[in-house]
Formats: C-alpha cells, structure tokens, sequence
C-alpha cells in the first residue's frame, strides 16, 4: 500500500509542489542485525569474515521485503556494490549491530556507536559552518554527520576520499537533513536504537526501518 508522506517534508524534499499537496512514495526497507554476544569475542579475522555474512543476511531480508530478487551480488574491482538488474544495494556493520538495504536507484547505509570522540576528528568531518546548522550534543551530531555523509559517499561509490567535498546543506529536524554533493541534493534520514545510529539516502522513499535483536525482529517507521 502506498505511504502518503504530509506537507511539512515535502516542503524539503522537492520545490515543485505546491503547499498542502500530498505524493505517494515507493517505500525502501533498510535492516539492522544485533551481532550475538557469542560472535563478537571471534579473532579479528573471523569476526570481519563473520560481520560480512552477517550484514548479507540483513541485505536479504531488505531485499525480501522489498519484493525484490538480488541473490548474491557482486562488488566490482574497487569494493563498490554492483547493481543487480537496475537494483542497488548497500550494507555496513560494526561489532554490536550490521545493516542492509535495497534500492530501485543509488543508496547507501551505515551505523555506528554513538560515542565520546577526539576533538581532532570534528574538523575533518565538517567545517565551522556546518556545525553551527543545529544547537545539540556534540557526539550525537558528529555522528549524524558522519552517517550521513558516509551513506551518500556508498551511494554514489566515490568512498572517503571525497568527504571535504560533501557538505551539510540543512538539518530539517531530528531525523532528516540534507546534504550537498556532486551539485546534487541528497536528503538523508536517521534512526537512532540503543545507542547507535543509522543513516540512509533516502531520495523520495519512505524508509521502514527493522531491526532485529535475538530471534526476534520489530518494524519500526517514522
């Protein structure tokens, strides 16, 4: 069933509509895993090899949700997703949680751990002005900033080596901002669940968010 998607986001997401209009929207379906505790005391090398297979299995579950077929897909020679029949896909984990999702058109995820960092690091994410676009913990915004920059650059498979030139444009409220890059505009939604975030290009889907701890998985939409 389509998802209508009300005025006041609309209003960031495109110019061409009018106040008080409505649009239906495809919905995209991105999934986080819990890593079992029993997985996260592996050596180092059997811990990335099982986080890999791991984020694939959420990517499978996205993909069924999404209706779509994507088997097992490929990276080209430079580690970036290949599409598979017109499909994009995009996964990211770290040690406590993985995530996966798919897309009719380019996109990208990823999640980390909010946490106390260096201060070193907040000026190699952003500059002075973008973080004066929003008044609020310093960590939760770095990693908002981070995510987000982070899903765009998998979307469009340039990679960090980009990051000075994808800048913040405007953070719409607690779970939405957007971001400059490629003179492209890319709106990107966040979600927050035990203290981690997770970040998704988001174009005009709606996002269903999953996540899944233990045996059990609860759907969460905002």
């Amino acid at each position: 069933m389509p998802v209508v998607v009300t005025t006041r986001l609309l209003d960031h997401l495109t110019t061409r509509l009018k106040p008080r209009e409505y649009i239906e929207l495809a919905a995209i379906y991105p999934v986080v895993l819990a890593v079992p505790d029993n997985k996260r005391n592996l050596s180092p090398k059997n811990r990335t090899l099982y986080l890999s297979r791991h984020a694939r299995d959420a990517l499978e579950i996205s993909a069924k949700k999404s209706l779509i077929h994507i088997g097992n897909p490929l990276k080209d020679e430079k580690g970036v997703p290949m599409p598979v029949d017109g499909n994009y896909w995009s996964v990211s984990h770290k040690p406590k949680y993985v995530a996966g999702v798919v897309a009719c058109s380019r996109i990208g995820i990823d999640i980390e751990e909010i946490r106390d960092c260096q201060e070193s690091l907040f000026r190699k994410i952003a500059d002075h002005r973008e973080w004066g676009l929003a008044d609020t913990d310093k960590f939760k915004l770095f990693f908002r900033y981070w995510t987000a920059k982070e899903a765009v650059l998998k979307a469009v498979g340039t990679g960090l080596k980009d990051l000075s030139k994808c800048k913040i444009a405007q953070v719409i409220d607690e779970n939405n901002l957007v971001i400059d890059y490629m003179n492209k505009r890319w709106f990107v939604e966040h979600f927050f669940f035990n203290e981690h975030i997770a970040s998704v290009n988001k174009g005009l889907y709606d996002i269903n968010w999953s996540v899944v701890e233990g045996t059990g998985i609860r759907g969460l939409e905002d």
